[in-house]
């Protein structure tokens, strides 16, 4: 019982002490012990390390889960380390209502087919959506909680303990040089000053000791920034998965929904500026043909009761032509159609009884077919 009283009454001393110690340096009144310049660089490196992961961390979060209740939710469940319960996507219900729609506004009217479809396809994009989700959570904002939780919070440990060795280390000091001026003065024996000399010594060791245990850890930080770096790549491998996966769903619902249009609304060609379905990226070869627009089928090209469309014999028709600049590169499947470059500029024209999607396109002495969604018709 004794020893347990003294041993709280000796880190009360300490805690006064220190508490005096950081007081009288805020007021300028004491000493303070600086670190080194690589060392406050590390701690600033650090700092700036947590901040941001835990910036890209709860925007990550708000990525996946925009719903700010959900998402408090799910935090009580893991603080509870219970599994977090099935949610249904946005695309997964959507597609349930329409299901629904369909199924009380009639399944085989034109409309009901088509939000059968639809739904179907935004059934498959809350899938894809729930796998994305999945991946990422893994792969992506588990490391980064593993830092914030785990790492980040022994460096904090050991910094605080370093901030008291200096505190330590400081009032040794200040001991110390009040011990000196008072022997001056002839106010003390000799045994004082040894004393304080002695306490400094183990300060400084304990000090010394300390700053190269967190030293150690703050240089760690260079490994925690290649582990993140890591789960970045595999982040952004999940998102182009999953982007991939939704581009592919809407193509087929697209390509579904172009071969019945034609027999619900006759198409004639109108006009129009703006692109069909955007590329995805401009720079990379290899995802170019996964983003390029639906090309209607050429089997439907040729006027009514003719096999081919015979380039030779056309001409611009009276009604004029129309300048079109290229949105995206083009292969011309055969010799009846094409190429083009993206970003060129042609002229185009429309012929009668032609399939509405596709353009006669001219460029120079050449001539073929065009389809519409790889242009920006200019006015």
């Amino acid at each position: 019982m004794d020893f347990n009283m003294k041993k709280l009454a000796s880190d009360a001393g300490i805690f006064f002490t220190r508490a005096v110690q950081f007081t009288e340096e805020k007021f300028g009144q004491a000493e303070k012990t600086e670190l080194d310049a690589h060392f406050e660089n590390l701690l600033a490196r650090a700092d700036s390390t947590k901040n941001w992961t835990e910036k890209i961390l709860r925007q990550t979060e708000v990525l996946l889960q925009p719903n700010p209740s959900a998402r408090v939710e799910e935090f009580l469940y893991e603080k509870l380390d219970r599994k977090v319960p099935s949610r249904v996507t946005n695309g997964e219900l959507l597609a349930q209502y329409m299901a629904e729609a369909a199924g009380e506004l009639g399944p085989t009217t034109p409309y009901g087919k088509t939000l059968l479809k639809v739904a179907e396809a935004e059934k498959q994009l809350g899938a894809a959506e729930r796998d994305f989700i999945h991946t990422a959570s893994i792969s992506f904002l588990t490391p980064l909680r593993n830092f914030l939780e785990g790492d980040w919070k022994t460096i904090s440990k050991e910094r605080r303990l370093l901030q008291n060795r200096r505190l330590d280390l400081d009032a040794c000091k200040a001991r110390l040089k009040k011990a000196k001026a008072a022997e001056a003065k002839a106010t003390l024996w000799n045994d004082e000053v040894d004393k304080a000399e002695q306490e400094l010594r183990v300060a400084q060791t304990e000090f010394d000791r300390q700053a190269e245990v967190t030293r150690l850890l703050l240089e760690g930080i260079s490994s925690t920034h290649v582990n993140h770096l890591r789960c970045l790549h595999e982040f952004v491998k999940s998102q182009t998965t999953y982007y991939a996966q939704c581009y592919r769903h809407m193509l087929d619902l697209q390509k579904q929904l172009g071969s019945s249009q034609g027999a619900i609304f006759p198409g004639t060609f109108v006009g129009t500026t703006e692109p069909a379905s955007p590329p995805l990226s401009s720079t990379s070869p290899t995802t170019a043909a996964a983003t390029m627009p639906v090309v209607p089928s050429v089997a439907s090209l040729a006027p009514p009761g003719e096999a081919s469309l015979c380039l030779e014999e056309v001409a611009p028709p009276a009604s004029g032509t129309r300048k079109a600049r290229v949105l995206y590169d083009y292969e011309a499947a055969d010799s009846s159609e094409l190429a083009l470059l993206a970003d060129e500029l042609i002229t185009v024209y429309s012929l009668p009884g032609m399939d509405p999607d596709w353009l006669i396109g001219e460029r120079g002495n050449k001539k073929g077919k065009v389809p519409v969604t790889y242009l920006e018709l200019l006015s």
